[in-house]
């Protein structure tokens, strides 16, 4: 089985809009279910369920959304990890299966590198796609003195989804918060586990909104895809 996860309890702070970034309009739309019916779309792997961290103010909005899949709906905690865990606390209980965690505002997932992302899991740990750095990459000091450049051929960011198979993360969740270890992405509590994390090559429109210009970046891509 497969199923996806959700974390979309945050403020949106950043963005500095008055609404929470996943909510904001997109295509006559909130962002946050535009971003779960792309993984419906033709080419994707097929989800047999959806579990939904939220703001407590707009759970019972989202229950009442239509996908091909069950959904479910959680109160989101004070930070990612609470709100992952929230969801998949409601999941079917079922250790074998694969449990992908995606962002809520990233409303182009690839279906492509997820696929190959999936068939990773028969071999690693967990997976995790990635987009490949075309920057060049600074080191620095305290004092923002540079002490050296990192070479970008092995530099990637880190997109999503996530994946692991259901029992791998509840072990990793549950060591988390048993040790106070804190990640700002879910695979990183695999690394920290020693365990073997396989990178997935992602296009750059795999992309996140997080501050206003990434939002009239993505609207390009968005007048491309309606």
């Amino acid at each position: 089985m497969l199923f996806l996860v959700v974390p979309a309890g945050g403020s949106g702070r950043r963005m500095g809009f008055e609404a929470p970034k996943q909510f904001l309009d997109w295509g006559g739309e909130p962002l946050l279910k535009a971003t779960i019916k792309a993984f419906f779309a033709p080419g994707m792997p097929k989800i047999d369920g959806v579990a939904i961290a939220l703001p407590p103010d707009r759970l019972e909005e989202v229950s009442r959304w239509k996908f091909p899949a069950p959904h479910w709906c959680a109160e989101g905690g004070e930070t990612r990890q609470e709100s992952v865990i929230a969801a998949m606390k409601l999941l079917p209980n079922d250790a074998g299966a694969t449990v992908m965690i995606h962002d809520a505002v990233r409303p182009f997932p690839p279906g492509g590198p997820i696929l190959e992302a999936i068939e990773a899991l028969e071999a690693w740990d967990g997976a995790v796609l990635a987009e490949a750095s075309t920057d060049t990459l600074k080191r620095v000091d305290a004092n923002f003195q540079i002490i050296a450049t990192e070479p970008r051929d092995r530099i990637y960011r880190a997109q999503t989804p996530q994946m692991a198979k259901m029992a791998t993360w509840r072990n990793a969740f549950a060591w988390a918060g048993e040790t106070g270890f804190s990640a700002t992405d879910d695979v990183s509590i695999l690394e920290a586990l020693g365990l073997r994390v396989r990178l997935i090559p992602s296009p750059p429109s795999n992309q996140k909104l997080t501050v206003k210009e990434d939002w009239e970046r993505l609207k390009i891509f968005e007048r491309h895809y309606f």
